[in-house]
């Protein structure tokens, strides 16, 4: 049923009706509204622009687009934007701390606008690792009619006639380190390893969260692919905001499509596609936000039954550049449809249900960049949540292009990200260790670092497959092999990595969910007993505030 236009506006009317909103739109006047514009609906539309980062670059010109496709949809737009960082240039030194935790900043910014500023609803745009997140925590605690709508990926650069990304250039530095590239080499990789705008090309974590929003329901069809510096980006911005006013109209809240079958068909396309590991953390936290009750072990039960279908890089060959030739998203989705794996009923953005949306949708022949159901690359999905005496709430790796699905090594501690860098770089980690990085979890990091510089360096010098690496930090999409993440308890909890000790045999079997560290339960019982809290890293700003109040990562490291 559509609303009158007074239901339409029935936050706005809050700062535009009446006498005693006269200041009120004074100042709206003196940002060029006027009469006309001010008996509309308001409409935010926040972007996470910014000059730090490429995938924020561009995305003033959408939100310029998106507020042209709201005004023909009979709305007032009004512009604002958020931080983001960079992970890739945070990445491998304190800056990172950062990164987690302004998923939290941005989605807190954006919901205060939304509240003081009483927009009607909103349509969010967002670029990289974290805004996407941040973004749709906003979102789904809001509540306002909503669209998400995604930057887009940057093209693929080209190194001695292969394609590249960020990944390689990590890849690169380890190396570079022992001496199997040069200074030359190295330096014409970094400069054309990113050619443009847009974020970072492989299944990595942007464009892992562009294609689990879309399979959520909450963005355009096929918008989850599409190039940053495409054509089609001016039309898919002002399909965006046409679309936010048809929501507002009929009523449609994002907790009317963000449901449980609408998690778990973003989950299926995590799975079925190889994407990041910091998908669990995100779709956790999106989830509490509007409501679902999923759970960390979700992940696992939809994994063992969804087939990895998409042959995406960082475990696979192909950008997301590449999967939107085919068709984008969409053509993973209908492959799921097809296979009885996807929930054909869960409402979406357009009005209409998935089912409706993939009715036209078919996978082109003579690609395989999407294999068919029946010829899968593997016939399970690409996560595994690991359980033992070394996990007990829980760890995840990503399993998409691991050769080695069992695991048995010697520990080798560090207590820091930096200090585990030093030793790779410098030829001190050997074949068969399990390289333990631990108090980078959310509260004792804080911030739950990325682990790419390492695990990059590790591939680098040819130990990617040779050498585990276990963390209660998370690992960048960019990263695979035998990669270990989101270890809880964490360390500062007294989680039983805490008390790992050189030496000490850590067993990983895959195929059975296990990670257990082989010592005796007594003697693992009374190193628990015997450690002690270490003191906090920060007493004071936002990383102090974050590390007092953030969950375990089993709950997706959320601010309580």
């Amino acid at each position: 049923m559509v609303k009158t236009t007074s239901d339409v506006r029935s936050r706005s009317r809050q700062v535009t009706e009446g006498p005693q909103r006269a200041p009120h739109r004074a100042m709206l006047r003196a940002t060029g509204l006027g009469d006309d514009d001010l008996r509309k609906p308001l409409i935010g539309v926040a972007s996470s622009w910014n000059e730090v980062t490429p995938c924020n670059l561009h995305l003033d010109v959408d939100a310029k687009d998106v507020k042209e496709g709201v005004r023909r949809g009979g709305g007032t737009p009004i512009q604002f934007t958020t931080i983001a960082v960079s992970d890739a240039i945070a990445m491998g030194h304190e800056g990172m701390k950062a990164s987690l935790v302004s998923r939290e900043i941005i989605a807190d910014s954006v919901e205060l606008m939304v509240v003081a500023e009483a927009f009607d609803a909103l349509v969010a745009i967002a670029g990289c690792d974290k805004s996407l997140p941040g973004m749709m925590l906003a979102i789904a605690r809001l509540n306002v009619p909503a669209v998400f709508l995604y930057g887009g990926t940057i093209m693929p650069g080209r190194y001695d006639g292969r394609d590249v990304t960020i990944g390689d250039v990590y890849e690169a530095v380890g190396a570079h380190a022992q001496g199997r590239m040069t200074d030359e080499e190295l330096y014409r990789l970094e400069c054309t390893a990113c050619p443009g705008a847009g974020s970072c090309g492989g299944l990595f974590t942007a464009n892992t969260m562009s294609s689990c929003v879309e399979a959520l329901g909450m963005a355009p069809p096929g918008t989850a692919s599409i190039p940053a510096l495409d054509p089609r980006r001016p039309g898919v911005c002002h399909q965006a905001g046409e679309m936010v006013m048809r929501l507002l109209a009929a009523g449609v809240r994002p907790r009317d499509i963000l449901t449980l079958e609408a998690f778990e068909n973003a989950i299926m396309t995590l799975v079925a596609m190889g994407g990041s590991t910091n998908g669990v953390l995100h779709l956790l936290a999106i989830a509490r936000e509007a409501g679902v009750p999923l759970t960390l072990m979700d992940f696992d039960r939809i994994s063992r039954r969804t087939p990895h279908i998409a042959d995406m890089r960082p475990g696979g060959r192909y950008t997301m550049a590449d999967l939107d030739k085919i068709g984008g998203v969409p053509v993973v989705l209908r492959e799921l449809l097809l296979g009885g794996h996807l929930h054909g009923g869960a409402l979406t953005v357009t009005g209409r249900t998935m089912a409706e949306n993939l009715r036209e949708v078919r996978r082109p022949e003579g690609q395989d960049v999407v294999r068919p159901l029946g010829d899968p690359i593997t016939p399970t999905g690409t996560l595994a949540v690991l359980m033992g005496s070394l996990a007990p709430d829980g760890a995840v790796i990503k399993t998409a292009g691991v050769r080695r699905l069992e695991f048995r090594g010697p520990a080798r501690v560090f207590e820091r990200e930096e200090d585990a860098f030093d030793a790779v770089v410098h030829g001190e980690v050997k074949a068969g260790e399990a390289v333990i990085i631990r108090y980078e979890g959310p509260k004792g990091g804080p911030g739950m670092r990325e682990m790419l510089a390492v695990t990059g360096a590790l591939f680098g010098q040819g130990l990617g497959e040779e050498v585990a690496l276990i963390t209660d930090g998370r690992f960048s999409g960019a990263t695979h092999g035998i990669s270990i993440g989101h270890v809880a308890p964490e360390a500062a909890r007294g989680g039983p990595i805490a008390v790992v000790r050189d030496g000490d045999i850590v067993h990983i079997d895959v195929s059975a969910r296990r990670l257990d560290l082989e010592v005796p339960a007594e003697e693992l019982n009374a190193r628990l007993r015997a450690w002690r809290a270490p003191e906090p890293r920060y007493r004071a700003g936002a990383l102090a505030k974050y590390a007092a109040l953030v969950s375990s990562s089993a709950q997706g490291a959320v601010c309580l």
